[in-house]
């Protein structure tokens, strides 16, 4: 005669134990989609934010009044451009890093002075390191967040505009 519990009771502890591990991988890969996710949105608001630095600073240096063109002397004069008689905004706002979260940007600086581009203070690899193309062709193969500059460059006056 038998006495406790039958024999199948701990057949159905496993499978407990079993649907409890398989749920845990399967939200682990949900967590890693979810990470990966995020790294991509992250990299894609530092490609548009250090874009349109360095489309204020391209502005701020075109519209210099007179002849002798100067880049802006901190990213706080393209919030507000104070050399006209009414304060010109280059940028909306001043951008936070999207990859560090925090404030603050490396510094490209002119050799006549001023500022002529930003990189991120970041030494995180990116998510993705090729496949860019046109105005983006320069963050092909770089190595960390930290290689990633965006620099105005004025381009040269063609002789044939000059002599119109």
């Amino acid at each position: 005669m038998r006495c406790g519990k039958p024999f199948s009771s701990g057949f159905v502890l496993i499978g407990m134990f079993m649907m409890i591990m398989l749920s845990g991988l399967v939200m682990a890969q949900a967590s890693m989609r979810w990470q990966t996710q995020v790294l991509r949105e992250r990299e894609y608001e530092l490609i548009k934010v250090g874009l349109a630095y360095r489309d204020a600073i391209g502005r701020y240096y075109n519209q210099t009044p007179g002849v002798v063109k100067t880049y802006p002397p901190t990213l706080e004069a393209l919030y507000e451009d104070t050399r006209f008689p009414t304060a010109r905004r280059h940028l909306r706002k001043m951008y936070l890093d999207p990859i560090t979260q925090r404030e603050g940007w490396g510094i490209v600086e002119a050799p006549s002075g001023g500022i002529m581009g930003i990189y991120s203070l970041s030494d995180k690899p990116p998510f993705k390191t090729k496949g860019y193309r046109g105005n983006l062709e320069h963050l092909n193969n770089k190595r960390y967040y930290g290689e990633w500059y965006f620099v105005y460059v004025p381009q040269p006056i063609s002789s044939n505009a000059a002599s119109m």
